[in-house]
């Protein structure tokens, strides 16, 4: 038989061979049960090495594509797959709902950069952290484990506690503590132990959109329930409610701290419907007016609460850590899911950054950075209640401020592109009820030098 094979493209002259002989298979010129030339013939049609074809050859007959008979030659066995199969795709598991849209993905940095979520990575101790980082890598060459704790580093888990106890008011022990790829795994773990396809999900609305997804995801009926000026109104939370998603400390994304009213009424309805509360503690070190809010775990004499925290707001979501202090009864369930989910969370950061508590870099850290913010904040504030039409939510912690504006700001994209602002409309994070017209603005990633001529540029696209 005469086979054309090009021997055209990128590669070396054995793969090229290869792969046109895989494209004969593929485009319809070699069927099943074909003889193909002897290596010797194909070799001098195409004025290569003998050896070359024979490789090749091997290679397909491995694969299972050809298959070579003694005294006979070598055929063709079977046909790969066809390039455009009209066969349906693999598809979920059924009754299974994967949101397409997408978690919290990268907004756009414009010159006025509003974007919530974020801090400056030129702030972090750098030098301390490559200390802290050779420290860990010369441990690592005398540890004698292969594999990593799936609860985590104990160095790690012990400086956590201690920090837990002195700034948030929260005792605990390494015992209780898991750690975890960022607070979206520990929401994932959660998930994974406590929700069953058609549990009902409580959250507050509005809420924190990633947070609603892992639920979503896991086949939870979710239910929004409205928030007010102390918090989420509980009395409105479905009898039927195996978990509820809270944001006790700093309300995300419009600010106000639950009351201690609302909180106690909370842990009483946990504790009569055994529904778990999930406490999400993500930007609770930065509080600037007041006296620093106790966690709600602090409450929690029922093990009704896991409370979840991350190091994306003191340090950086790129070091992707986070912890949950777990209720006694999900702990088993918890380490379990944590240990097939990925077996454990990276160990040289996690021993990097035990050293960097327990050496006081990361108080020393927090405490610049607080500084910092709040005088962002203060300036930020400042400049916003000059603009008659902007309506400044009262929050007296964390990297965001919520501010009502009369009309939707999802509407003036074009505008908010045009001035070079990178801004959420608080739209976003509603998912069923009207939401509020007004707009996020972080203060992490804002450089001090633009606030005020970024705070007029916001005022020329939402009121103007």
């Amino acid at each position: 038989m005469q086979l054309h094979l090009p021997l055209a493209g990128e590669g070396t002259l054995r793969t090229r061979l290869y792969r046109d002989l895989r494209d004969a298979l593929l485009d319809g010129r070699l069927q099943q049960g074909e003889r193909l030339p002897p290596s010797r013939t194909l070799a001098g049609e195409l004025g290569i090495s003998r050896q070359l074809v024979v490789e090749a050859y091997e290679r397909l007959i491995a694969e299972g594509f050809l298959v070579a008979r003694p005294g006979s030659g070598t055929f063709v066995e079977r046909l790969p797959p066809d390039r455009e199969s009209t066969v349906a795709p693999v598809g979920v598991k059924p009754g299974a709902h994967w949101p397409l849209r997408p978690l919290w993905g990268d907004m756009p940095v414009r010159r006025y950069n509003f974007a919530g979520g974020v801090t400056e990575r030129s702030q972090l101790p750098w030098q301390a952290w490559r200390r802290c980082m050779q420290q860990a890598m010369r441990d690592e060459q005398v540890e004698s484990r292969l594999y990593g704790d799936p609860q985590g580093d104990l160095r790690l888990r012990r400086g956590l506690a201690d920090y837990l106890g002195f700034s948030r008011g929260l005792p605990c022990d390494s015992e209780q503590l898991l750690i975890t790829q960022g607070a979206q795994q520990g929401l994932d773990l959660l998930a994974r132990v406590r929700i069953a396809p058609g549990d009902v999900v409580a959250l507050e609305e509005p809420g924190y959109p990633p947070a609603r997804s892992v639920f979503e995801a896991a086949g939870a009926r979710l239910v929004p329930v409205p928030v007010d000026e102390e918090g989420i109104c509980v009395e409105q939370i479905p009898a039927d409610a195996r978990l509820v998603y809270v944001t006790p400390s700093h309300q995300f994304p419009l600010g106000m701290p639950m009351s201690l009213s609302r909180r106690l009424a909370l842990l009483d309805l946990a504790r009569e419907r055994d529904m778990l509360i999930v406490e999400d503690d993500y930007d609770g070190e930065y509080r600037f007016a007041g006296r620093p809010l106790e966690a709600l775990k602090r409450l929690d004499h029922h093990q009704q609460v896991a409370y979840l925290g991350t190091f994306s707001k003191v340090l950086h979501a790129s070091f992707r850590m986070g912890y949950m202090v777990m209720p006694e009864g999900l702990r088993d369930a918890l380490l379990q899911a944590k240990s097939l989910s990925d077996a454990y969370s990276n160990a040289l950061t996690q021993r990097a950054l035990g050293h960097l508590i327990e050496q006081g870099d990361f108080a020393r850290h927090l405490r610049r950075m607080q500084r910092r913010y709040e005088t962002r904040r203060n300036r930020l504030l400042a400049a916003l209640e000059a603009v008659p039409g902007f309506q400044v939510l009262p929050q007296m912690a964390g990297l965001h401020v919520a501010v009502g504006t009369p009309d939707d700001p999802a509407t003036r994209m074009a505008a908010l592109e045009r001035e070079q602002v990178t801004a959420t409309p608080l739209a976003e994070f509603y998912a069923q009820l009207p939401p509020m017209n007004g707009v996020l603005l972080g203060l992490g990633a804002l450089a001090d030098d633009t606030i005020e001529d970024g705070v007029s540029a916001l005022a020329r696209a939402v009121l103007d």
